[in-house]
Formats: C-alpha cells, sequence, structure tokens
C-alpha cells in the first residue's frame, strides 16, 4: 500500500495537492512537517503529524520536522484570535532539544539509510537574512492580495479576534520561504500539516513556482476532533503532553480509555499501526459487546506503550485496578510515586510527620487524630469491626495496630480505604 493510500483508509487525508501521489510513486520523496517549540514537550495535538511522518518514512520517503525557531517567536496566526507570547533563543534551543528526543521515539534520525529522518531549525536560515533584503528577494514574490485571501488572515481582518500585527500577517512569508529553502537545500518537494495550515503550506507551493519555476506539492491531515464537540487532546487540567513531568503514564493512559465509542474507532486507526483487519475486528468485538470496551483498551495499550513504555501501560492499569477493582497490597507496593500520586490526585490528602510514624502510632490516633479520616474515634472502632477500614489494600481488625514505617509506600505514602469508594491519602513528611 502507498503513502497517501494508508492514510486514506485511516482517516488522516484532507487536501492533497494534484500531482502529490504521482510524485510519491515516481521516487523517494522528501517532505516536512513543521513544529513550534512553545514547550519543551510535544502534546497529543501534535501526533497526527507525527504519525504521518512515521508513515512516511515507513514507506521508503524522507521526513524532515523543521523545529520554527523564527517562526516560532512570531507565531502562527491560523485558528487563533490573539498574538501568542514570544519566545528567547535560549529558551527555543532548550525546547528544540528537547522535541528531538522525543521525536526518535518515532523516527529513524540517527542511522545511515537514504530516508533517514532530519530535525531543523528554521531560525538557522532566517537570522542572518537581513530585512530589506527579505522583502527584496521574497516578498516582492506574493501580492498583498494573495495573502490576504488566506483564511487565516480575512478571518482575523474580519473581526474574530484581537486584529492581526504586521509581525503575524508576514507568517505565512516566513514559512512560505522556509519550503523555498528546503526545496532549494534539501530538495523537499512536500509540505504536510493539518487542514488549517493549507493556506501557508500553498503560499509555499506558489514561491517555489514564481521564484524558480518548479513544482513543490501540499498534502493535509484533517483537524481531529471530538464527538461531543470539545477540543481533542484537552482536558480540565489543559493539554495531554507527551512528557511524562507533565502529564504522567497513568492520566496518559486514562485519556486514551476514556474515549467514547465513535471517537475510539476513529482515533485507533490514526493513533496506532494496527493493521486495517486488526482494527476491523476490534470495531465487530465493540459493538457486540460495547460494555467490555475493547476498542478504548487496546487504544490506551497501544498509544501508552508507544509513548511510554510497557512497562508504564502495566502500571496505569494495575493503578486502575486500585480505584476500580480488586488490587492487592502487592499491587500497590509495585506502584512508583508519581503513578500514586497521578491516581489519587483528586483524593483527601494529609500531612503526617515522619516523627510519629517512625515512633509507631495507633490506627486510631493516627486516623481520628493526626488525619480526621473519621470524626470520631467510636465511628472507626465500629467501621473496623465491619470490615470497611484498609490499610495499603489490606483490612484491619485492630483499631490499636501501630502503624510504622514498614506501611509507607515509596518510603511517603500510606493510602486509607474507608468503606468502598472513600480513599485518603496520607502524606509523611
Amino acid at each position: 500500500m502507498n503513502f497517501i493510500d494508508e492514510l486514506q483508509w485511516r482517516g488522516m487525508i484532507h487536501t492533497v495537492m494534484p500531482g502529490t501521489a504521482e510524485q510519491l510513486q515516481k521516487e523517494m520523496t522528501t517532505a516536512y512537517v513543521g513544529i513550534d517549540p512553545t514547550a519543551d514537550s510535544l502534546h497529543i495535538g501534535h501526533l497526527v503529524s507525527i504519525m504521518m511522518l512515521r508513515h512516511f518514512q515507513r514507506m521508503g520517503h524522507k521526513p524532515i520536522v523543521v523545529v520554527g525557531g523564527s517562526t516560532g517567536m512570531i507565531g502562527d496566526p491560523s485558528m487563533k484570535s490573539a498574538e501568542r507570547n514570544l519566545l528567547d533563543i535560549k529558551t527555543l534551543r532548550h525546547n528544540q532539544e528537547a522535541i528531538k528526543t522525543q521525536l526518535s521515539r518515532f523516527l529513524d534520525f540517527n542511522s545511515d539509510v537514504p530516508n533517514a529522518a532530519e530535525l531543523v531549525n528554521n531560525y538557522d536560515w532566517t537570522k542572518d537574512y537581513l530585512f530589506l533584503e527579505f522583502i527584496r528577494d521574497i516578498g516582492k514574490h506574493l501580492t498583498v492580495n494573495y495573502m490576504m485571501a488566506k483564511d487565516s488572515v480575512r478571518k482575523r481582518l474580519d473581526g474574530q479576534g484581537e486584529g492581526m500585527s504586521f509581525t503575524e500577517f508576514s507568517y505565512q512569508l516566513l514559512q512560505g520561504y522556509d519550503f523555498l529553502w528546503l526545496f532549494e537545500h534539501k530538495n523537499c518537494k512536500l509540505q504536510m500539516g493539518g487542514s488549517d495550515q493549507w493556506g501557508n503550506i500553498t503560499t509555499g507551493t506558489e514561491l517555489i513556482r514564481r521564484k524558480l519555476g518548479a513544482e513543490a506539492f501540499a498534502l493535509t491531515c484533517p483537524l481531529i476532533t471530538k464527538t461531543d464537540g470539545g477540543k481533542f487532546g484537552k482536558t480540565e487540567d489543559g493539554n495531554i503532553w507527551l512528557d511524562r513531568r507533565y502529564t504522567s503514564p497513568y492520566k496518559f493512559y486514562q485519556f486514551w480509555l476514556n474515549v467514547s465509542d465513535e471517537d475510539a474507532e476513529k482515533y485507533i486507526k490514526i493513533f496506532t499501526f494496527l493493521t486495517k483487519e486488526e482494527i476491523d475486528a476490534l470495531v465487530e468485538e465493540q459493538r457486540a459487546a460495547p460494555h467490555l470496551r475493547p476498542l478504548q483498551k487496546r487504544l490506551a495499550q497501544e498509544v501508552t506503550i508507544m509513548i511510554h513504555s510497557r512497562q508504564d501501560y502495566e502500571q496505569a492499569t494495575e493503578a486502575a485496578q486500585i480505584l476500580f477493582g480488586n488490587a492487592t497490597a502487592d499491587t500497590l507496593k509495585k506502584l512508583e510515586e508519581e503513578t500514586i500520586v497521578a491516581v489519587f490526585e483528586g483524593v483527601e490528602q494529609f500531612k503526617i510527620s515522619k516523627n510519629s510514624i517512625e515512633n509507631g502510632i495507633k490506627a486510631i490516633d493516627l486516623l481520628v487524630e493526626a488525619a480526621a479520616v473519621f470524626p470520631s474515634k467510636s465511628e472507626m472502632r465500629k467501621m473496623v469491626q465491619s470490615g470497611g477500614v484498609s490499610i495499603n489494600k489490606q483490612k484491619i481488625d485492630n483499631q490499636d495496630i501501630i502503624i510504622d514505617k514498614k506501611f509507607l509506600l515509596n518510603n511517603k505514602h500510606i493510602l486509607i480505604q474507608r468503606g468502598k469508594k472513600n480513599y485518603y491519602l496520607l502524606i509523611v513528611e
């Protein structure tokens, strides 16, 4: 199957410039995707472009990732109603290195194969370009009328937002120059991106045509949406990041596990490398037994392992068992600190003195006086007698049991369960 056919059945094609399919069948082709280095981690909104590049390299073509050091200092007006904050050079370089490390999980940058991936920064070829030279060499090839006809510009000028600065208006000219530079220096003939980038991408193909009299190509994928109309990849806490410092593997896994049936059927084609036959079989399973959620489970498994690791996936499923299943004390002890913190982020937490734990403290004193898990000692005694109190997933039958440092998880936490659903996390410091 060729690249465009592969993307087509996966629902990853929005618009393809005529001649693109023929170019890809004719020879190994170089294509690029641009990523603005606005943070030192990618988020799942970037995953579609990354998957496109991965498929592209798998099909024998050469992918280039352009980190937008210069364009990132300006801000793309597409799909935005206000100008973004600008970044300094030191921050951009740091973000670039972090992004390359993440991309290395998907793309082969290091081997000596002809289609090895490359990562470049457009700041490197724009930083010394004098303004007068730029507007003379590049600006003269595109009319203001042509630039103002782009959707991203027209919407802002029509009053959707705060208007547009000249800095932002020049963005498409800079992105067009990126394509021209890559065409001339890297033999890059194709630019890919989200459908909101079509205007910027075609500015590049037009610039190449007018300045060099050559043909370049464009391909975009649809913007990923959620069935309920919410923004894909966004939660109440913000973006779902690929870096575990910002989104724990457990939260990452839970995001995919909790998508709707309709979204799961769409996402599993886009965000995994499962074959059409495997996905069709899972869709049939889902329709036969939707309550078992086979699509969501497989989607969450594939994406979590791809972004993090199999161990992180297994920890995430074990962590879910703590809240929603019959996990054991042994399961709890195997979890890393960040997983415990992520799982119990929403539950009530109490800080406990390390001295009291090291010296040993009766459970009833710990859970009534040191931490107000129970309003009174009599209420705790009743619940212990009825088998309703667990410490670290083990039921206790004596409220006077001594709690000491043997009970600490990762030398820091104790998990209390009162009844079936009420959890409390003791933080010992």
